[in-house]
């Protein structure tokens, strides 16, 4: 065991992972979030009954809903959850819910409750824990962690922070010897893992609402960073200071494991890979931007430790077909691109609009972009803008509030930000209007960005794209 636990805590934890075998009924209070959803697919893929709630009904809730998961989307008790025993459920919460009547409701009738984190630290417990960790880079990372395990045919199951194009899925079950999953930083989440091995991408600044400043931030990977055993193994991306024995990897420098001599040919990105005793030339695939390469450098790092040869690597990495909404990418005869992000910090919009100016540096570039909380807004409004002064166009979409009050934060608007960008064009949209706009604009690349509701645009964007052809 990695975690050093009292024996009350070892006892605990032992009746609540015997438990988890034993409850027939788990309901979910944030169904759709993305970590959500891939527990309630792996207790659903067990045979158990899984029901949830979520305020909204997205693309994913209604994906859950196909699949035979119970959702509703309205803040009140009816008879499903009534109809429920304490002594046969398991009620697993998001920390993103603050108040709700159905949460109440299960703690004041003494159900068990516990975080998703919790919850996904017990389930991986017993299992080779493979964690990836950073602020910036992990949803990419895990994915193509678990895409290689699966092409390998290792014994192992995901927990991952977006959707893979290569299993449609956040979770996929291919045995149990190891877990891939995506260790969130938010509310210190990643400290109930207990990773056999472990990957830290990055530590910049974010989620000051949680830490307060980076110093507090940079502390709490450093206490990820403890639970990884020292007979195993801990990959971190050169530069960070983690305090303790790692290995490093990197782009462009030498380190323990390293990728070099990176071009680009017919969109495809080919670059060699260093380990600490060999090089293998010629690694190719369509995930486009250094900081990708910078991600498979470590996830090609992790499988080789785990004794997977170069040749079914080679084979995995050129077929492996990305994450939804990380760079997803569409190219049309005329030669106009659309593109869709994920991308909701300084630094992963840098990285998103860097790569479109690196490979395509003389197009138009029309970004559209939804600012994720008031919190973050306010913390990283300069960043936000230098970083949005690098398009040729912005359209700039309301704050998209998430578990936020708008009152809580006065003056903090996406009127405000866009004072701060310096570009001739801008402007200010709600999400409704959005569309309309950007078929009025001239652009040789439309990139849309951000982690609120934004994606609602991608289908319409794409059908139109299509037809305008």
């Amino acid at each position: 065991m990695n975690h050093k636990y009292t024996l009350h805590e070892y006892i605990n934890t032992r009746k609540r992972m015997n438990n988890l075998k034993t409850y027939q009924n788990f309901y979910f209070v944030g169904i759709g979030g993305i970590g959500m959803s891939a527990l309630a697919r792996y207790f659903h893929a067990s045979g158990k009954k899984v029901l949830g709630y979520d305020k909204t009904n997205t693309k994913l809730t209604t994906a859950l809903m196909s699949e035979g998961i119970d959702i509703v989307f309205e803040d009140v008790i009816d008879e499903k959850i009534t109809s429920l025993q304490k002594e046969n459920t398991l009620v697993i919460y998001t920390p993103a819910i603050k108040k709700l009547d159905i949460l109440d409701y299960f703690n004041n009738n003494q159900f068990e409750v516990l975080k998703r984190a919790k919850v996904l630290g017990l389930i991986t417990e017993n299992t080779d824990c493979i964690a990836v960790a950073g602020t910036h880079g992990k949803t990419t990372t895990s994915t193509l962690v678990a895409h290689l395990c699966k092409e390998a045919n290792l014994p192992f199951s995901c927990f991952l922070g977006g959707i893979s194009e290569n299993f449609k899925s956040n979770f996929l079950y291919n045995g149990s010897q190891y877990s891939v999953v995506e260790a969130d930083e938010y509310d210190r989440s990643f400290l109930n893992l207990s990773p056999d091995w472990a990957v830290i991408t990055s530590t910049d600044a974010d989620h000051l609402d949680i830490y307060g400043d980076k110093n507090t931030i940079e502390e709490g990977f450093k206490q990820f960073a403890a639970l990884v055993p020292e007979d195993k193994q801990l990959f971190v991306r050169k530069g960070i200071e983690i305090g303790r024995a790692h290995k490093t990897y990197a782009v462009n420098e030498e380190a323990d494991y390293y990728s070099d001599n990176l071009r680009m040919d017919h969109d495809k990105i080919y670059f060699d890979f260093h380990t600490p005793t060999e090089t293998i030339k010629d690694f190719v695939w369509d995930v486009p931007g250094i900081h990708n390469v910078e991600n498979a450098t470590v996830a090609l790092a992790i499988l080789h430790n785990l004794g997977v040869d170069f040749e079914t690597l080679k084979k995995a990495i050129a077929n492996f077909k990305g994450i939804k909404r990380r760079y997803t990418k569409h190219i049309y005869p005329s030669g106009k691109i659309y593109i869709d992000d994920y991308a909701h910090h300084p630094t992963e919009i840098n990285a998103v609009v860097g790569s479109i100016k690196t490979f395509y540096p003389d197009k138009k570039l029309l970004v559209v972009f939804q600012p994720h909380l008031f919190s973050r807004t306010r913390d990283f409004a300069d960043g936000f803008a230098e970083s949005l002064n690098n398009s040729n166009e912005l359209i700039l979409l309301d704050i998209y509030p998430a578990r936020e009050l708008q009152e809580n934060f006065e003056g903090i608007t996406s009127d405000w930000l866009l004072e701060k960008v310096t570009l001739d064009k801008k402007e200010v949209s709600n999400l409704s209007d959005a569309f309309k706009k950007i078929k009025e604009k001239e652009f040789d690349i439309l990139l849309t960005v951000g982690a609120g509701n934004i994606d609602t645009l991608y289908d319409p964007i794409c059908e139109w794209m299509e037809n305008k052809e």
